[in-house]
């Protein structure tokens, strides 16, 4: 599937969530609202969800001299795509992501961590792996997922702690089975959706990175060195957005770490190497 078909689909599939969502926690006038902030979220998921993410994460812009910048670059150039932003998250943790609406608007971040613990070929490997991703188009729908899932566990969250009320249309009393269902059950069908659009392209970035930097080598070598860091130096991610990260981050707890959104590293690891010439 074209990924702006797929991006439309997504879009389609949580913003009905949002209204089911509505409906359960305040029927009619609910459903309306769900309504209302459904279109207010794809608008601002669409055009904004890049600048979102980042600030999510406190991730700040380098310029040309920095070791990030002057690679992504170099990269970039080799992959006939425009100059990406560059980004710097400051955290421990050894992870990255890619973001933007398209290549125009691109954007790659890397954590402190992954910058102190990778050389120059393993880092190459990971910014051409993310590159891969803005090639590829995937980051729309990367971006996307994680505003709109974030927003609907945002949601579900409000509905715990404030308590949602749904009227019944006998009694006009509160539907706890209703609220229940929403605060459980849309964490849960918004981490199956990320799930169902990030494992397969995790593999196609793998091996368009590979291409991109020259080698598998310092991919592999990085992959291995970021499952082995990541554990030791967990990341506190929101778990809406852990499908972006090129390794999936280990804080992950609750509902929200029960969702695998990337292949096995091993299994990652196996299919770069094999693919040598």
């Amino acid at each position: 599937m074209p990924n702006a078909l797929k991006t439309a689909v997504l879009l389609g599939a949580l913003s009905a969530l949002l209204l089911v969502i509505g409906q359960a926690l305040g029927g009619a006038q609910g459903l309306v609202l769900g309504f209302m902030f459904a279109v207010a979220t794809n608008f601002g998921s669409y055009f904004f969800s890049d600048k979102i993410v980042l600030k999510m994460y406190r991730a700040q812009e380098v310029g040309p001299d920095h070791r990030l910048h002057r690679m992504v670059s170099r990269l970039a150039d080799r992959a006939g795509l425009p100059q990406p932003r560059c980004y710097v998250i400051p955290e421990a943790s050894p992870n990255a992501f890619a973001t933007g609406r398209n290549p125009k608007h691109a954007a790659v971040a890397a954590t402190e961590g992954i910058l102190r613990i990778l050389n120059d070929e393993e880092l190459a490997g990971v910014m051409a792996h993310e590159l891969a991703h803005v090639k590829h188009r995937d980051i729309l729908t990367s971006s996307v997922a994680a505003t709109i899932a974030a927003a609907i566990m945002m949601i579900s969250h409000f509905a715990m702690f404030f308590g949602g009320r749904s009227r019944d249309d006998e009694g006009g009393g509160v539907n706890p089975v209703a609220m229940i269902a929403t605060m459980l059950l849309a964490p849960i069908a918004a981490g199956l959706i990320q799930a169902a659009i990030s494992r397969s392209r995790e593999y196609a970035a793998d091996a368009g990175g590979a291409a991109i930097a020259g080698s598998p080598r310092g991919l592999a070598g990085a992959l291995r060195k970021l499952e082995a860091a990541s554990r030791a130096v967990p990341l506190a991610a929101n778990p809406a957005t852990a499908h972006m990260f090129i390794i999936k981050p280990f804080s992950l707890s609750g509902v929200g770490g029960l969702f695998r959104t990337h292949p096995p590293t091993d299994k990652r690891i196996e299919a770069l190497l094999g693919s040598r010439s």
